[in-house]
């Protein structure tokens, strides 16, 4: 397949100084497979990003989980993508369900943040995924789609793209998408980027899931074909991240 398997952790809005020190010791002590079989990104709030990128173990990654629009200015409570860049920071995850749906961040507004982080040379974890009253009306795919298209028309630069598929339904609420369920929506979202971007962006574009994913059902999800790998919510703030970034294994035997 020639995917890499890639984990991102999303510790949201929590944590103090030392509790983000010792989650970063934890994953600094972690046992994980090597950088050629799982990529893995941690992203902490704006204000740890220096402490953690100074003590995090080289192997992993750090993102940022938003950058404003464009270049910085008289923009108040805002970070930049310059900003970021600025630290050192290589990735920021844009989109997100909990920024479209509680701050009202538009597909276009998303579409048009991935294209200048991109412009930047940032790596975007640019988010997807439908509320359940959508999944219950059966236009899944239609919204996940309209997500995606404002993404993909306004950038061509796919190999800096993972993109995460999250049901808003199951963020947070314990609720997972089925792995049946999950693969069901990676596979059409794949084949809407072979019918409308292109062949060679459908099958080398990372699609991971993010929904409740824990160290119980991740090696059931991993092993779906069109599953690259996770964006970790909850799980990533507790020692069952390591069983999660070691689920990528499971690819091996697929």
């Amino acid at each position: 397949m020639g995917r890499k398997f890639f984990v991102g952790g999303n510790w949201k809005c929590n944590g103090t100084t030392e509790e983000v020190k010792k989650i970063v010791t934890t994953l600094n002590e972690a046992e994980v497979p090597s950088e050629d079989v799982v990529e893995v990104v941690v992203s902490p709030p704006f204000v740890f990003l220096p402490v953690v990128k100074n003590l995090l173990r080289p192997d992993f990654q750090i993102a940022a989980q938003n950058c404003w629009v464009r270049k910085g200015g008289a923009f108040t409570g805002e970070v930049s993508a310059e900003m970021l860049l600025n630290l050192g920071i290589p990735w920021v995850i844009l989109g997100h369900s909990e920024r479209r749906l509680i701050l009202n961040e538009s597909n276009e507004f998303v579409g048009d943040k991935v294209a200048y982080a991109l412009s930047l040379g940032l790596k975007v974890i640019a988010c997807v995924g439908e509320t359940l009253e959508q999944r219950e009306s059966g236009s899944t795919m239609a919204v996940v789609a309209a997500q995606t298209k404002a993404i993909a028309e306004r950038i061509t630069n796919w190999p800096n793209v993972v993109v995460a598929y999250e049901p808003v339904w199951a963020i947070g609420t314990g609720k997972v998408a089925t792995p049946a369920q999950a693969q069901e929506v990676h596979f059409e979202l794949r084949k809407w980027l072979k019918d409308n971007v292109s062949d060679e962006v459908a099958t080398s574009t990372r699609i991971i899931y993010g929904g409740s994913v824990n160290g119980a059902n991740c090696k059931e999800l991993a092993a779906k074909p069109d599953v690259d790998g996770f964006l970790v919510g909850g799980a990533s703030l507790k020692a069952e991240f390591i069983d999660i970034i070691k689920s990528a294994t499971v690819k091996k035997n697929v």
